[in-house]
């Protein structure tokens, strides 16, 4: 059934995903910046944020917002409770899947192993009841449900290329087996009679996760890069949009050759970025194997802060120089996000790295471009509750549908 809603004049019909999408990611708290931010009469921006909150996204706070010059303003935020979305994320290891507001937040989360058959049909089938687990549970509107894959995602077909830590042949249509699956699963009452889905690679919405609501905020040309349990993902964020290229497969930055005569490469080259900085790396590096019943990760991110392992460390740091100053030639990014494993290697040897990246680049120290550490928790499940909302964030009064 409808939800029951206040129509916007036309000319506020058109800000309510802009005011939605401002207010969302933090730099909207009050109709007076706002107002400022769409460049619009305070009429039309109490209009538009009226309209928000008749459609159960907003919540507008009549108490005046004060201590500055001039008119106090309303206070505006995300309406508690109001809808959500699923999102979940594979690793190599397991399975993660949230229920997720609008804002980045993460309401409920449930961590999984990966089931014995990993065959796409049943894991993703896994993943589904999982989420509709959540959403039984929960006392809120459910609207979408999107996915993070560790490999590569053609658009728009949705097909899954590379899926190394799986049971999947090449070419999985995941896109349209998730939706089957989804669409099969109890989502209870709340949830909207037909879930929109979606998959994406997870490195992609790792980076849509920071721009929106952390390290990457503001900036224009993010570049993120990350090593999760094994192989290097990167995304670039151009103008608050996702650079995927043609068919979804840019930015494959693992691939990147930093070292001709080094480790081999499961893509059959020899030092690809995938292959020189990723926790296998380090560990061969350091000359140590890791425990073969501990995640992968978190050891190499343990081994990343040992002071004995500090020769390794900058072995890996100096590889990573390498492909980050190469990627800077290329795409000019004004700054670059590191998590997963990189982030460590950032905290254990942030000089070098700086340093091996303005030695390297076109316009030397003169050009550096700041290298930060990612600031979101769990960014592929936040990225992917992104990509859920993303059709009410373009247009929310979809949000009206069945």
């Amino acid at each position: 059934m409808s939800t029951p809603h206040r129509t916007a004049p036309d000319r506020g019909r058109a800000l309510l995903g802009p005011a939605l999408r401002l207010i969302h990611t933090g730099q909207a708290p009050t109709r007076s910046a706002l107002t400022g931010a769409l460049d619009v009469t305070r009429a039309t921006a109490g209009a538009v944020t009226g309209e928000l909150e008749a459609l159960g996204l907003i919540s507008v706070d009549s108490r005046p917002a004060g201590g500055g010059r001039g008119r106090p303003s309303h206070r505006l935020a995300l309406a508690d409770p109001g809808p959500a979305v699923l999102a979940a994320q594979l690793h190599a290891d397991g399975v993660s899947v949230a229920l997720a507001a609008l804002g980045g937040r993460l309401l409920e989360t449930a961590h999984l192993p990966l089931p014995a058959d990993t065959a796409p049909e049943r894991l993703l089938g896994a993943v589904a009841e999982a989420g509709a687990t959540l959403a039984r549970g929960s006392r809120r509107r459910v609207l979408g449900f999107a996915l993070a894959l560790p490999n590569p995602v053609t658009e728009p077909d949705g097909t899954a290329l590379a899926a190394l830590h799986f049971d999947w042949p090449a070419g999985a249509p995941v896109a349209e087996l998730f939706a089957d699956r989804v669409a099969g699963a109890d989502l209870g009452p709340r949830a909207r009679t037909v879930l929109p889905t979606a998959v994406a690679n997870d490195a992609n919405l790792a980076a849509l996760a920071e721009h929106r609501h952390g390290a990457g905020r503001e900036a224009r040309h993010l570049l993120l890069v990350t090593s999760g349990h094994r192989g290097v993902g990167g995304a670039l964020v151009v103008d608050g949009r996702l650079h995927t290229g043609s068919s979804g497969l840019a930015l494959e930055v693992g691939h990147l050759t930093v070292d001709p005569l080094g480790r081999p490469c499961p893509c059959g080259n020899r030092g690809c970025l995938n292959a020189e900085t990723d926790p296998d790396a380090l560990f061969a590096a350091a000359k140590r194997r890791p425990d073969p019943d501990r995640p992968l990760l978190p050891q190499a991110r343990e081994l990343a802060r040992d002071p004995e392992s500090a020769d390794a460390v900058e072995h890996v740091v100096d590889r990573l120089g390498l492909g980050l100053a190469g990627l800077v030639n290329i795409l000019n990014p004004d700054r670059i996000v590191l998590s997963g494993l990189h982030l460590d290697l950032l905290a254990a040897a942030p000089d070098r790295l700086a340093a091996q990246v303005a030695e390297r680049c076109l316009w030397g120290r003169s050009g550096r471009v700041p290298i930060v550490p990612a600031q979101v928790a769990h960014a592929g499940l936040v990225g992917a509750a992104e990509l859920a909302w993303e059709p009410y964030l373009e247009d929310p009064q979809a949000v009206a549908g069945s």
